[in-house]
């Protein structure tokens, strides 16, 4: 895998694509610097700059416009390219691996030819198209246009199996598709081209970390050039500042070290430790410690028992391996072969981070392996255990009050969640949860949804509809222990922080305030099961400075 031309592409993709979604919405008359105000000729004829907008397109702006409103203008372009960047990246994963549900590539051709497979089999694609406007299309030889419509309703059908990368149509990203991108230079020609990227690569997923980890590069360089200026690192920057793809041999070394442990304690004869490059045995030990050790060793666990977490996933590198040591354990039990991507996804495997780029990624990533093992799997309507945290900051005191009806229990667990995920994105998985009882929440929303609502509250409905059930779910994962937490933590030292988490970190994490990692370290203890393993990659200032003597002793 050439990296040096990994880290091309997708630098020059990010700057293609930032260039292209501002271009879309100047067309839409918006810019960083005004919002034009649409003219509205009848109930049913609105018009910017001239040109007739549809009510999809109507409503895809408004939502747009509400996004800037909560962000900024010069996130959501950059929240919009990243999206489509991910998409791309999605779909030519797919189609080189043949995951693609109609069997027909998006991007390019089996034949070579310079125009993708779904432009000359447009009219049989198994997609809801609208048959007629594919045909005006070809006939009128508007092959961007064409393009564009055949991307954007892939998208929609890919949703049905994996909505955390292709949203639906009704999603503003939509309005904002970069034009353009079957000419000779573009990033999608590029992206295609075997000299560039070969399609071997494509057929290891692990391409989808390394391509992220250099698509926001250049966001990196800026932050750290920021951090000499003594602009302090923002919970918007964080992610750039500290995301870092874990090498594979690392990742073994982590995986088999621990999950690969638990099975061993458990299946001392297991055939799979020959497989497991960077297993280490363990030391000799005195009588009464290997006494000790046995009492509390993982015995004939059963594969489904176990549950791996990664609180700073990232792209998923570590839970993709994880997947596949899990895979084999579930093999040497005598499970059926395409029952495992199902139970591993559902059962096993938990992700957590504060990117949500990277969970889109991380999601992904362990979708794609469980379609390699199994042709059912978009089938089955799974979504993976893994959240990018979000805030609560949306959640007010007048939305609990209706969510609860009047249920005192749910309102104060509705409380206690507005409380602690306040500015979540500044703290991540550092964040520890109480046990609060979810199936009545679950239950009491189901209630909620169906209720009616007046004009006024029904924006707030739809907002709580939207974000709630994502509070609920990370909720749910920072609240349990895990068999094994393994992880790559974000490193960063206290002149790196802004106000905000170091007074965090001087609250709740005296001992290990130094330093992001070292934070971690402590999390992970209140993560992991009372036997259970942590595996992570520490700097290794914590074994020797006297700032981290009272983490050594705890």
């Amino acid at each position: 895998m050439n990296k040096t031309a990994l880290k091309k592409f997708a630098t020059e993709a990010r700057v293609e694509l930032l260039e292209k979604v501002e271009l879309q919405a100047r067309k839409l008359g918006i810019t960083a610097e005004s919002i034009q105000k649409a003219n509205v000729e009848s109930s049913d004829a609105v018009f910017i700059g001239g040109k007739q907008l549809s009510d999809t397109e109507r409503r895809q702006r408004n939502k747009l416009i509400a996004r800037i409103n909560e962000i900024g203008f010069a996130r959501v372009m950059e929240e919009t390219a990243y999206t489509w960047f991910n998409r791309f990246i999605a779909l030519r994963y797919m189609e080189v691996n043949d995951y693609l549900p109609t069997k027909v590539r998006v991007l390019s051709s089996n034949s070579g030819s310079a125009e993708p497979d779904m432009m000359k089999e447009a009219l049989s694609l198994d997609l809801d198209l609208d048959k007629e406007k594919v045909y005006d299309l070809k006939m009128n030889n508007e092959t961007d246009e064409l393009f564009k419509y055949l991307i954007k309703m892939h998208c929609n059908d890919l949703n049905r199996y994996m909505p955390f990368m292709f949203e639906t149509i009704e999603d503003y990203t939509e309005i904002l598709f970069p034009e353009g991108l079957l000419g000779t230079d573009s990033f999608v020609r590029k992206m295609t081209d075997m000299e560039v990227i070969p399609e071997s690569n494509w057929e290891k997923v692990e391409i989808i970390g390394w391509l992220y980890q250099y698509y926001i590069s250049e966001e990196k360089d800026e932050v750290f050039a920021n951090l000499k200026k003594n602009i302090k690192i923002t919970k918007d920057t964080l992610p750039a500042a500290t995301q870092l793809f874990t090498p594979n041999w690392i990742v073994r070394y982590m995986v088999e070290n621990s999950l690969g442990r638990i099975w061993l304690d458990s299946y001392p004869e297991s055939q799979l430790k020959s497989e497991w490059k960077y297993y280490l045995d363990e030391a000799g030990q005195e009588e009464e410690v290997i006494k000790q050790l046995d009492e509390i060793r993982y015995k004939n666990v059963n594969p489904e028992e176990i549950t791996f977490l990664d609180p700073c996933c990232g792209s998923g590198h570590i839970l993709v391996y994880a997947f596949d040591v899990f895979y084999d354990m579930y093999l040497e039990k005598g499970y059926m072969e395409n029952e495992i991507p199902q139970l591993i996804l559902e059962k096993n495997l938990f992700g957590l981070d504060v990117d949500d780029r990277a969970v889109q990624l991380s999601s992904f990533a362990v979708m794609m392996k469980a379609r390699e093992k199994s042709r059912r799997i978009f089938r089955q309507a799974i979504q993976p255990n893994i959240c990018a945290v979000q805030e609560s900051n949306w959640l007010t005191d007048e939305m609990i009050k209706n969510i609860s009806g009047n249920n005192n229990e749910i309102k104060d667990a509705l409380q206690t969640i507005q409380n602690t995920f306040l500015d979540a994105k500044e703290y991540g998985s550092l964040l520890s949860v109480g046990l609060v009882e979810y199936g009545f929440i679950e239950q009491r929303f189901i209630d909620y949804k169906g209720e009616q609502a007046d004009l006024v509250e029904m924006v707030d409905k739809q907002i709580v509809e939207e974000k709630l059930p994502l509070l609920l779910k990370q909720s749910l994962l920072l609240s349990r222990n895990y068999d094994v937490v393994c992880t790559n933590p974000p490193y960063m030292g206290r002149s790196g922080m802004n106000a905000k988490l170091t007074q965090y970190l001087d609250k709740y994490y005296k001992e290990s305030k130094a330093d992001l990692f070292a934070a971690f370290i402590e999390r992970s203890y209140k993560l992991a099961t009372e036997y259970g393993y942590i595996s992570m990659i520490t700097m290794e200032s914590w074994m020797f400075l006297s700032s981290y003597e009272k983490l050594r002793e705890k």
